[in-house]
């Protein structure tokens, strides 16, 4: 049964006027009613979301991308036209940060093939290093509002995040988020349509990035294992939500790993949230995982592993990874000694509603400007110039 693909509606150059976006969604449970049992699935996915790290090893120009000088130049004359306005960083849209029709069209292609084709791009080139932090930050904020919807990433309501060590102690997954630490992160997905990642500091050693087709994931699952296909279809897997929980909200969601909804495998999953939620097992409050699920987690994870791209982003690159229908992943890292810089990502977790093309999910906030994200009460957004 194929997999049916539509092309992403062009991006207006701004939204409408006065049109309200209203705040993150936030971390939500899917419509039970709209869930699809496992024979409702396809046996095999095909089209241009499946793909295998052969076909992209052996041909960079299918996911690699280079700013071009005059589009670095469009770049920095819109930053100065913003920045002349005095507006902060949260502000920052297609309307506030306009950009030239040559970085628009540039981006437009890497949004089609991030949101319906093979799911992410590599951009080489941005030249941050003789950028200060600031204008990195609102320059980056600008080429994500061309993609999507800036979201909330944590109960911070921090729209702009920064993947760098705060010292946190990743063995506490119950309290921490890996990407604060210098960790490996297993594959998974993050709450949002896109996540991008821009490269301010590299680390001494270590890491690199990995990318896999969900998509290529579930054809070698039903050809492998059915067995583990089937069990992370059913919505009885239990999330943690970390104690970030608006007032009156579970402490957890329960939900599948791969849904079956509007002609598409939709996937969202992070092994540390579902590892993490031992302590509402001990009080009672949720059964835990069997042992079939464990089995079927550290299958994902190796046929993922099989299965991946590898690669690492220098200063100034930016990945694009389609959350909706691939796996990615980070190998730990040993940061720098002072005085050099250590490890800094700005990050970006990316809406991309219905209206503008993005994909339809069984849950209540599918056609919500700005769905998916982290959302604690009504925390307003912000934007950090570093990791906090």
């Amino acid at each position: 049964m194929p997999v049916a693909v539509a092309t992403v509606p062009p991006l207006p150059a701004v939204p409408l006027k006065g049109f309200n976006k209203g705040i993150t969604q936030g971390m939500l449970e899917p419509h039970h009613s709209l869930v699809q049992p496992y024979s409702a699935f396809p046996k095999k996915i095909t089209g241009k979301t499946v793909w295998t790290r052969e076909d992209f090893i052996d041909d960079e120009s299918l996911w690699k991308r280079f700013w071009s000088p005059e589009n670095i130049a469009s770049l920095e004359a819109s930053y100065d036209v913003w920045a002349a306005k005095n507006l902060s960083l949260p502000e920052i849209d297609r309307e506030t940060f306009p950009l030239s029709d040559s970085v628009r069209s540039f981006l437009a292609e890497i949004r089609e093939t991030t949101v319906q084709g093979a799911g992410f791009i590599l951009i080489r080139g941005l030249p941050v290093h003789r950028w200060a932090v600031d204008k990195s930050c609102a320059i980056y904020l600008a080429i994500g509002a061309a993609i999507g919807v800036a979201i909330s990433q944590n109960h911070k309501g921090h729209i702009l995040g920064h993947v760098k060590d705060l010292g946190n102690d990743p063995t506490q997954i119950d309290k921490v988020r890996i990407y604060t630490t210098t960790a490996r992160q297993y594959f998974h997905t993050d709450n949002g349509d896109v996540v991008g990642l821009l490269c301010l500091q590299k680390a001494k050693e270590g890491g690199e990035s990995d990318v896999a087709s969900a998509h290529n994931i579930w054809n070698t699952l039903q050809a492998e294992r059915p067995d583990v296909a089937e069990l992370l279809a059913r919505p009885n897997w239990y999330f943690d939500r970390k104690g970030e929980v608006s007032e009156g909200q579970k402490e957890w969601v329960q939900k599948a790993v791969f849904y079956y909804h509007d002609g598409k495998v939709i996937s969202q999953y992070d092994p540390y949230y579902v590892k993490s939620i031992q302590r509402f097992v001990d009080a009672g409050l949720i059964p835990g995982h069997s042992d079939e699920q464990k089995e079927a987690i550290e299958v994902l994870e190796q046929t993922a592993q099989r299965l991946a791209l590898h690669m690492v982003l220098d200063v100034g690159d930016i990945q694009f990874v389609g959350e909706m229908h691939n796996f990615h992943a980070r190998t730990a890292y040993v940061d720098h000694l002072p005085p050099i810089p250590r490890r800094h990502l700005l990050r970006l977790w990316l809406s991309v509603p219905e209206i503008e093309g993005g994909w339809k999910r069984p849950y209540p906030d599918s056609a919500a400007y700005k769905r998916c994200g982290i959302q604690v009460n009504q925390v307003p957004e912000s934007c950090p110039t570093d990791a906090e």
